[in-house]
């Protein structure tokens, strides 16, 4: 096992699956769009598999990268395909690789146009985040970070509701611009080290001066992808016009793109910056978790609802990250990958919804629970995972992120907390009138409760939130090595910069006369 390439084949395996539907065989337009769905579909489960041996496999007490490898990609211009998981990276392929077989399994009878082209997006889309988040090389990052976009753009516009393109196009220029910047200073950073090795860079110290530049320029693009107030505005729409599976991977794990930025970059390559800025990123999540929230108690759209629900979710997850602190990053990523079980999960019980009654207002809904008590308890576990219930894994997220959040600053800490209270707010006000009440409308009297195929869909996020919930350790003790590495990086390197304090206008003279 040990001389396999098992982190390769995890990456581009989904791609042997779109090669297998671009042979397109079958009869009719029916039989290809069946056979697309079924090698989507077992692609995407080996693929899953190989994730899970990737972590039998992993070593939890290292901190350094695993399953390497590496060669020339581009000889001329020192650029490697180099790819490597550590702690932090793994938890989230193995995120990506569950919820594409779901996202697929849920796609099953609600697309029936372009199937095949359907299927090989989302297979593509699959290599492209699992590259992503191994990618060990600046470009070979950068082409898995951008090419995510291109898929995504396609599930949105092709496949989405009334205003998709405008959605599809919004949501493509704001996450690209952002990125622009982002390989203005991953070019400078080549340059300077003489490479885009990902390991050098992290054991490269930056001048200080330019640090916080670097930091700018990563942070424009983190920032959109999360995404963070105020660079919010494009989430809403997306989800919106998405289908349902478009959603799931939006919001479960493309958002998760930028804390994971954060993570691998910001803190370890530029700390002094990062201290800088520290803040700022307080305040800008503070103001994610209470504005936003304040926003989805308003909704009328359930999508939109969760949307909102979601930015709110990942400012805790910002909070935790900047507090540079073992128990607040640690929070982060469980946070991270709770939410994108759980987001996962409330975008796939709308998506139920609006494939029997075709409508997201929830003024259209009312008394579900007579006829479909078993959705009514899968959307009630969800619902109460999502706003932090003890014994799910949202509650393990967001109390690490609290608890370490409050040795750094306590007020920004209570101004959080309040984050809590109101996401019971919205969640409870959603879930009463859509679940409870009399069932008066004529159209909800006919529905049918979740049939095998949904609840099949539903078992594995269910099965992971309880049991993440009741028992953390496995992720906890997977990710704590290379957390521990990156603090131990960041701590280092503002000791021995000491009390000399970044200025922001020498940084700029250097950063343009250097």
């Amino acid at each position: 096992m040990a001389t396999l390439p098992l982190l390769s084949m995890t990456i581009f395996l989904p791609l042997l699956g779109v090669l297998v539907i671009c042979l397109n065989w079958g009869n009719s337009e029916i039989v290809r769009a069946n056979n697309a769905r079924w090698v989507a579909l077992w692609t995407s489960l080996v693929t899953f598999g190989l994730s899970l041996v990737l972590w039998w496999n992993f070593n939890e007490a290292v901190s350094d990268f695993q399953f390497e490898d590496k060669f020339q990609w581009i000889p001329l211009l020192n650029v490697s395909y180099h790819v490597g998981v550590d702690g932090i990276s793994l938890p989230l392929l193995i995120l990506s690789a569950l919820l594409i077989p779901i996202s697929i399994l849920a796609s099953w009878t609600s697309i029936q146009v372009r199937v095949p082209e359907y299927m090989i997006a989302f297979l593509v889309l699959e290599t492209l985040l699992i590259g992503m988040f191994s990618a060990l090389d600046f470009i070979l990052f950068y082409v898995f970070f951008e090419g995510v976009l291109i898929p995504m753009f396609l599930i949105i516009g092709i496949w989405g509701g009334e205003r998709r393109v405008y959605a599809a196009f919004k949501f493509f220029l704001y996450t690209l611009l952002g990125s622009i910047l982002s390989l203005l200073a991953i070019l400078y950073i080549y340059f300077e080290i003489g490479g885009s090795d990902i390991p050098l860079a992290l054991t490269t110290p930056f001048d200080p001066r330019i640090q916080i530049w670097l930091w700018l320029a990563f942070f424009a693009s983190f920032a959109v992808k999360i995404p963070m107030w105020p660079f919010h505005t494009w989430l809403p729409d997306a989800h919106v016009e998405a289908p349902t599976a478009g959603s799931v991977i939006l919001a479960g794990v493309l958002l998760k793109m930028g804390g994971y930025g954060f993570i691998r970059f910001s803190l370890p390559m530029f700390p002094e910056a990062s201290a800088y800025f520290t803040p700022l990123i307080f305040i800008l999540s503070v103001i994610a978790i209470i504005y936003t929230s304040l926003v989805a108690l308003v909704q009328k759209d359930m999508k939109k609802l969760i949307a909102y629900s979601s930015i709110a979710h990942m400012g805790f997850v910002t909070l935790g990250i900047f507090t540079v602190d073992a128990q607040g990053l640690q929070g982060a990523v469980m946070q991270m990958v709770s939410h994108g079980l759980i987001s996962a999960a409330l975008f796939l019980c709308v998506g139920v919804l609006y494939e029997r009654i075709h409508s997201r207002e929830i003024a259209d809904y009312g008394g579900l629970v007579h006829r479909m008590p078993r959705y009514a308890t899968i959307f009630m576990f969800f619902i109460l995972a999502s706003l932090g219930l003890p014994g799910t894994s949202g509650f393990v997220g967001e109390f690490l992120v609290l608890l370490g959040s409050y040795q750094v600053d306590t007020w920004t800490t209570c101004f959080a907390a309040t984050g809590t209270v109101l996401g019971a707010a919205y969640a409870l006000w959603l879930y009463r009138r859509a679940i409870f009440g009399p069932l008066l409308k004529p159209k909800l009297k006919s529905l049918l409760d979740l049939d095998w195929r949904e609840n099949l869909i539903f078992a594995p996020l269910v099965i992971s939130v309880f049991f993440f919930g009741i028992y953390p350790m496995p992720l906890l003790t997977m990710m704590e090595a290379s957390i521990s590495n990156v603090i131990d990086q960041y701590n280092l390197a503002l000791e021995v910069a000491g009390d000399d304090l970044v200025d922001p206008k020498k940084s700029l003279e250097v950063a343009l006369f250097k």
